[in-house]
């Protein structure tokens, strides 16, 4: 076997896994891995200025591509920065790999105060990944980075770690880097498949449920051809939107909050086909699944089938493989759902009418985005209540074109995400909606953006303070308001000062031309727009079985 360092080895093992893109930040104990990715002219890597920005971008890089998003850090603070950011991608099942450091294999356990020393760091990361591990010799690398490999393509996608000690990395060994392997999805039961397809196709008013499984299964077409061949409306979660067309005549739009077309068409489904979804209706609502109602659960990850809900048929498949063989099932046979276009338009036009009568504001501004934007451009849908609002009246066209912090309900990840989206489809508009507290977090990546020409938009929404808390305490805490109001740069200046483009409105009715300004220039930009302090979704109490405030 050829001799090669555990930076090799690293390096090596990755480009063969087809990874192109590495996002990192440099110390003492990974300077060799740089090293080895200088002699790698196959993968480019990308400086960030916070190991929470790394993670953040390796997130919206791999939600966008469908491919694995690789970061490389520091031990210690460095990888203890990125945990929030992990934490999102675990939420949102996101194929995330994190390469870490470690201090010298001599070193561990030994609690001597060795450079960025922690306790037991893997304990950590068992918290927020689907699997981790740490490198006991140079041989041991390409294996490792082989099993991460199959945990992020197999199964839930959810985040990795790989640890590898100081000395490993520019140590030697005979090491062979193995092919890269082609990883089994795990297929459906076809005796489920048959009872599910009886279910469905029999049918009077079956409801199709997806959410960011159907995502990352990339299974756009299969929904679509089952949502017409059952003639089923589909409602997506905000994780799911672009499973479907949302202009389609069978797309009812998005659930979130407890607000959405839901509401109106659950009570009225007899057999519901869930995929990709763990089905959390929170909050609760009164017109939730019923025990009357046939519930069948598609998801790669058992753990969820049957998580919420009692199942009448439950399937643990990789969602694609799923539908596909369940489209098989159903082949010619008669179909006996009686819903109508008509029905669904309806229930359609309702839900945003109710949407844009709760968040006027909110909904003349996403409707001016959306009128600006390609089909296919991509929306990080920030922490912000414009982001929120988004989730229910932002129609999404594509697949892989809009992205959300999910049940972490991070604040500040918007824009680091919307970076590593922009990286990997340099020729989309990609747009990172954020608030003006959102935006502080990560503001330094101005830098990365202009250094690296990554030239998305963002649009920062400025109120002066952490809105929903703000709110929160004037309407339940007495109007005791402590700790909420902001004292914020000139954004605009802020990006010019970074190299960037920047833009201030003095009204939010201005974005239309600014929007159209900033997707014709080729260097980052940041809209800042100021708005008032408006009501988010989840400040508003849900609609009833019977109607809105029923």
């Amino acid at each position: 076997m050829p001799e090669m360092s555990g930076a090799q080895a690293l390096v090596g093992s990755l480009a063969r896994y087809g990874v192109d893109v590495v996002f990192a930040l440099p110390g003492v104990q990974i300077m060799d891995a740089f090293d080895a990715f200088y002699h790698e002219p196959g993968i480019r890597l990308i400086l960030a200025r916070h190991e929470q920005g790394v993670a953040y971008m390796a997130d919206g890089y791999a939600r966008t591509t469908g491919k694995p998003g690789v970061g490389l850090v520091v031990p210690g603070p460095g990888a203890l920065n990125t945990t929030a950011a992990l934490g999102t991608a675990y939420a949102t099942s996101s194929p995330v790999l994190l390469v870490s450091g470690q201090i010298e294999s001599y070193n561990l356990g030994q609690n001597r105060g060795a450079l960025h020393e922690i306790g037991e760091s893997l304990d950590v990361f068992q918290q927020l990944t689907k699997w981790c591990a740490r490198a006991g010799s140079v041989e041991d690398i390409p294996g490792m980075v082989q099993t991460a490999m199959e945990h992020l393509s197999t199964g839930r996608p959810r985040p990795v770690e790989i640890e590898i000690p100081w000395d490993m990395l520019p140590g030697k060994g005979d090491t062979e880097l193995p092919e890269p392997e082609i990883f089994a999805k795990t297929p459906p039961d076809p005796a489920l498949i048959k009872e599910a397809a009886a279910l469905l196709a029999h049918a009077h008013r079956p409801v199709i449920w997806a959410g960011g499984g159907a995502r990352e299964a990339d299974l756009s077409a299969e929904l679509l051809e089952l949502a017409r061949s059952l003639n089923a409306p589909v409602i997506t979660t905000a994780e799911g939107k672009g499973a479907i067309p949302e202009d389609d005549p069978h797309s009812l739009g998005c659930f979130a909050y407890a607000h959405g077309p839901g509401y109106l068409a659950l009570p009225q489904a007899d057999v519901i086909l869930v995929i990709g979804s763990r089905l959390h209706l929170a909050p609760k609502v009164p017109w939730a699944i019923q025990p009357h109602q046939k519930l069948i659960q598609i998801d790669a990850d058992p753990e969820e089938v049957g998580r919420n809900y009692p199942t009448t048929v439950g399937i643990t498949s990789d969602g694609k493989l799923g539908l596909t063989a369940l489209l098989a099932e159903l082949g010619g046979n008669t179909r006996t759902s009686q819903w109508t276009e008509g029905e669904m338009a309806s229930i359609r036009q309702e839900s945003s009418q109710r949407i844009r009568e709760m968040a006027p504001m909110q909904t003349e501004i996403i409707e001016t985005m959306r009128r600006e934007l390609d089909d296919d451009a991509i929306m990080v849908a920030g922490t912000t209540d414009i982001g929120y609002w988004s989730h229910l009246a932002f129609p999404v066209l594509k697949p892989r074109s809009y992205l959300t912090s999910s049940y972490f309900a991070t604040l500040g990840y918007a824009f680091p995400t919307a970076l590593g989206a922009k990286v990997g489809n340099p020729h989309r508009q990609v747009v990172a909606t954020i608030g003006d507290g959102g935006f502080g977090y990560a503001s330094s990546e101005l830098a990365t953006a202009v250094q690296e020409g990554i030239n998305l938009v963002t649009l920062v929404f400025n109120n002066e303070m952490l809105g929903a808390s703000h709110i929160e305490q004037q309407n339940r805490l007495e109007g005791r308001v402590i700790g909420t109001r902001l004292h914020n740069p000139d954004f605009a200046q802020l990006a010019e000062v970074y190299g960037a483009m920047g833009i201030k409105l003095s009204s939010h009715q201005e974005l239309g031309d600014a929007l159209r300004t900033a997707l014709k220039a080729e260097r980052p930009v940041v809209i800042e727009v100021p708005i008032p302090n408006l009501t988010p979704p989840f400040q508003i109490p849900p609609p009833t079985v019977e109607g809105v405030g029923g």
